[in-house]
């Protein structure tokens, strides 16, 4: 059964129990209201009639007839009934002419001044009445169709209005279920067609901070991570055996070499020393690939904790001017924001720094000497540190490949590199759930923004 049916159906459920709840309530105290109603009204009539029988002398029983048939009117089966107290005591309580009543009924009557009894349709109120010939039980009782055809009715229009308010309910409940649901089945339509070769589809994020929002952002992060590591894959296999031929073959072809002809020492020495660059250069390519496969995207592998942007670029320009120490570093803090817990992300230290460190030295190396300048603000919720260079720049055409592994600018070759220092450092920004945009001309430098989500806890 599908979510939304399940929803329908619980939504149905619970509102038919609260309906059923009021419509039992409403009908047991419409109920109980009327029958005290109608017991109040026996009461009065009693309390009439004992003083018309009971005090002949004072009273006009012409008078009290005049006043019932034109105020009172006649009830089903009504009579009167008049008991000495001192008669039925010595009975113990239990009236001959009355034996539907229970001898509890008149002896409630005599010790708190009223009482009331029903049997089926037909209803009794008992009253205490003190006379100067002694002192009396009155009774009065009828019957009350009106009352039952009344409360017939309510039952009808109760059970006929709850079936009524169930269909109403459960259809809006279907309706209102699956126009919630509607995110998610787009959401489960387009995961469908994504696979292996469209890794790029992105779900659509609803702007809001709802659930589907969540799961949209969710499953676009998992998309991120399993894009970047099918590329990541892929183009290791297609440009590492490249890559890593030069050196092998430089180092095999100077071996060879050294082994087949007589050399000089010096001669020796200076192909041992082509060897050892090679191998230098081979060592270089395999910890960079290895720093790449190792940033993953696996957050819990890594020690996570609240790190101060500023003070962490501070250290990064630093080491950066101790790599390159003729060229300068220039780290712009006018724009920072008042409160320093703007400046505070959650991340893993080592990992920041490397993939800062990557994009400030890539400006370094391809800026001629130039100054590199890094700056450093807040925009709502991200920080934005952006690294301009005066370099060479990247061709416009070029631009979309240079986070791709082995990917080099076409007019970058002058400069030694390998093309790993970007997917780095955008493997290890993703991984803080940042964002690289990168933008540059040919011969106009490059600039390189990071954006990273503040962490205000």
């Amino acid at each position: 059964m599908k979510i939304q049916t399940q929803t329908a159906i619980l939504f149905t459920t619970i509102t038919a129990t609260v309906i059923l709840l009021l419509s039992v309530f409403t009908y047991f105290f419409t109920s109980r209201f009327a029958t005290i109603d109608f017991y109040k009204r026996l009461e009065i009539r009693a309390y009439i009639a004992a003083r018309v029988m009971l005090e002949k002398d004072e009273t006009s029983i012409d008078a009290y007839s005049e006043i019932r048939r034109e105020h009172l009117e006649v009830l089903p089966g009504e009579r009167e009934y008049f008991f000495r107290v001192d008669t039925l005591q010595q009975q113990g309580y239990k009236a001959a002419i009355l034996p539907a009543l229970p001898a509890n009924f008149f002896r409630s009557v005599a010790e708190t001044g009223s009482s009331y009894f029903r049997k089926k349709n037909y209803y009794y109120t008992g009253i205490f009445y003190e006379d100067n010939e002694g002192d009396f039980i009155v009774v009065l009782s009828a019957g009350n169709e009106e009352l039952t055809d009344t409360l017939q009715n309510l039952r009808n229009f109760l059970l006929v209005g709850f079936i009524v308010a169930i269909v109403i309910v459960y259809a809006t409940g279907v309706l209102f279920s699956r126009y919630t649901f509607k995110p998610v089945r787009t959401i489960i339509k387009r995961v469908k067609n994504i696979n292996a070769e469209n890794l790029s589809m992105r779900l659509p994020e609803k702007k809001g901070q709802d659930e589907i929002w969540e799961l949209g952002y969710t499953f676009n992060e998992m998309l991120d991570r399993l894009q970047t590591s099918f590329e990541t894959q892929n183009n290791f296999v297609s440009n590492a055996s490249h890559e890593f031929r030069t050196p092998i073959t430089s180092i095999i072809g100077e071996a060879e070499l050294s082994l087949s002809v007589n050399r000089t020492k010096e001669e020796l020495q200076q192909s041992v020393l082509n060897i050892l660059a090679q191998a230098e250069k081979l060592q270089h390519i395999s910890n960079s690939l290895l720093n790449l496969a190792q940033t993953g995207f696996d957050g819990k592998r890594q020690e996570w904790k609240r790190i101060r942007i500023d003070e962490l670029m501070c250290e990064v320009k630093h080491s950066v001017e101790e790599i390159v120490n003729s060229n300068t570093v220039q780290l712009l803090l006018h724009d920072l924001p008042e409160s320093s817990e703007d400046l505070i992300v959650s991340g893993n230290e080592q990992l920041l720094k490397l993939a800062l460190s990557n994009i400030v030295l890539n400006g370094c190396k391809y800026s001629g000497n130039r100054p590199v300048k890094v700056t450093i603000k807040v925009i709502e919720d991200y920080i934005h540190i952006l690294t301009e260079d005066e370099g060479i720049g990247i061709p416009k055409n070029e631009l979309e490949h240079v986070f791709e592994p082995f990917f080099r600018a076409s007019n970058s070759q002058r400069f030694q590199g390998y093309g790993i220092g970007l997917p780095l450092s955008l493997n290890i920004i993703r991984l803080h759930h940042g964002m690289i945009k990168v933008d540059s001309a040919e011969g106009n430098g490059t600039q390189v923004l990071v954006l990273l989500p503040v962490d205000r806890e």
